[in-house]
């Protein structure tokens, strides 16, 4: 089994290029879709995709788990308050969703290009097709949504029951899309020492009291996050190609061997379900 340890686009890094692409493009219509020939991106045909949104209105775009949703709407009237269709671009581990003026030189591994009204154009770069684009006419099919709980709203007792009787490691548990849609690899272990939990404990051990600083910690770290515009440790920029800066607030991930900020202990690296995972061995117990 390969093991990827390249951190992906999580919550904040989706949240942020979803609101980069709902401000520019709110409202726009979609004259023409392009895609590529490489069939990995695709969870239904291109000629699906074209035909369903070629003419329909950007009606919103929000971020649900880790997924950029786009509402669509008739071309024929005003966006309506109720989308007849969906667009959902999932950035994999390499993605990018950019929105380029026309005539802007194309980036190789391009497998999307919608042409908009305003003249803009809405691109999906991924060099390693990790990503999945997916349309659905949702007068067909059930809106999407994550098989996990929304972190950034989720209250002290359901938070606490999602880890109830449960054996693996807390890291671990964080990572389960089933239980948390868009917690990864970097929130995970940023949150886990803000809280002063090591990733290694029982998530079914923790107490109430040490949940609850854990929920809180999440969603301190996700909304600083969200603000720093994600972080940029590998391929990711928002829409407009912008990198976020929250990396440099990273109290451990990345930063093996260096002192911790509260204690000077050096940050360790281990594997936790099969994942590089990082701690301080004196602030986390």
């Amino acid at each position: 089994m390969i093991l990827y340890n390249e951190p992906m686009p999580e919550l904040p890094e989706v949240e942020t290029i979803a609101r980069s692409v709902e401000v520019r493009l709110r409202g726009d219509r979609i004259v023409q879709a392009w895609f590529g020939s490489h069939r990995e991106p695709f969870k239904n045909s291109p000629s699906r995709q074209a035909a369903g949104l070629e003419g329909s209105v950007i009606v919103a775009v929000h971020r649900s788990g880790k997924h950029i949703v786009f509402e669509l709407g008739s071309s024929a009237r005003r966006p309506p308050a109720t989308p007849d269709a969906q667009w959902i671009v999932h950035l994999g581990m390499t993605g990018q969703l950019l929105v380029k003026e026309p005539g802007a030189p194309v980036l190789c591994h391009t497998h999307a290009r919608l042409t908009l009204a305003s003249g803009y154009e809405l691109r999906f770069v991924d060099p390693r097709r990790f990503g999945r684009l997916e349309f659905r006419n949702l007068a067909r099919a059930g809106r999407f949504a994550p098989p996990g709980a929304e972190p950034l709203e989720i209250a002290a007792r359901p938070f606490a029951t999602l880890f109830r009787g449960r054996r693996l490691a807390i890291k671990a548990a964080l990572l389960n899309q089933s239980l948390l849609a868009g917690v990864g690899n970097i929130y995970a272990d940023e949150s886990l020492f803000r809280a002063g939990i090591r990733p290694t404990r029982r998530a079914g051990r923790l107490t109430r009291a040490e949940l609850e600083s854990l929920r809180l910690a999440l969603l301190d770290v996700l909304d600083h996050a969200i603000r720093l515009g994600g972080s940029s440790v590998s391929d990711y920029v928002d829409a407009n190609g912008d990198p976020g800066s929250f990396q440099v607030e990273h109290c451990v991930y990345g930063r093996t061997g260096q002192p911790c900020r509260r204690c000077g202990t050096p940050i360790r690296r281990i594997l936790v379900a099969g994942r590089g995972t990082h701690y301080c061995p004196r602030c986390q117990r």
